[in-house]
């Protein structure tokens, strides 16, 4: 392979992540502006073993900002506020509906996902190491050879997800795992390619 070859595959790359995450930002901002914050198709893909076993036909996952301290913020100081979960739930709708999802480039690309302690779904993905997402929505779609780890709490990413979950479920259970999801931009498969 030429220099010339890896600077062409690291350009493209860059450019279906930059893509992918400028399209999830863009979903979100929908889901959260027009559909109350419920989940879309996008923010839900299909979950696969790399052996082609399906594990879940949908599963939410969260785009973490790169630096999710704010955010993460926000949401305990609604959460702490008030009891009331009509009102955290309204407060968390119109943070995220404002400029939240306003730039791509803020975001991680890495995944994450909220699963129920003893979850056999994340029980499966953690001895598997790696799992492929399949992203669908507004005649894109996207499948993601993703790398798989626990993140432990503590972690930014963590906090950042399980706070941004109990926004829509102020119920959550204390005992709960988060996954994360690490694509392999060198094998994502998107149609159509970004241009």
């Amino acid at each position: 392979m030429t220099e010339q070859t890896e600077a062409v595959d690291a350009a493209t790359c860059e450019a279906v992540r930059n893509h992918f995450l400028g399209w999830q930002c863009r979903i979100r901002q929908i889901a959260m502006r027009q559909d109350g914050g419920r989940p879309s198709s996008g923010m839900r893909p299909r979950l696969l073993l790399a052996s082609g076993h399906e594990l879940s036909p949908g599963l939410v996952v969260v785009i973490v900002p790169q630096d999710p301290e704010e955010s993460t913020e926000f949401f305990q100081f609604q959460l702490r506020k008030t009891h009331d979960p009509n009102l955290v739930y309204e407060r968390g709708l119109q943070y995220l509906s404002a400029t939240h999802f306003q730039n791509a480039k803020k975001f991680s690309d890495r995944l994450t996902a909220l699963f129920g302690a003893g979850s056999s779904i994340s029980a499966a993905l953690l001895d598997a190491g790696e799992c492929i997402l399949e992203f669908s929505q507004f005649s894109q779609t996207y499948r993601l050879l993703c790398a798989v780890r626990e993140l432990p709490p503590g972690d930014s990413a963590h906090e950042a997800t399980v706070w941004h979950n109990k926004i829509f479920n102020p119920n959550l259970p204390a005992a709960v795992q988060v996954i994360a999801f690490q694509p392999d931009w060198r094998s994502a498969q998107a149609d159509p390619m970004p241009s």
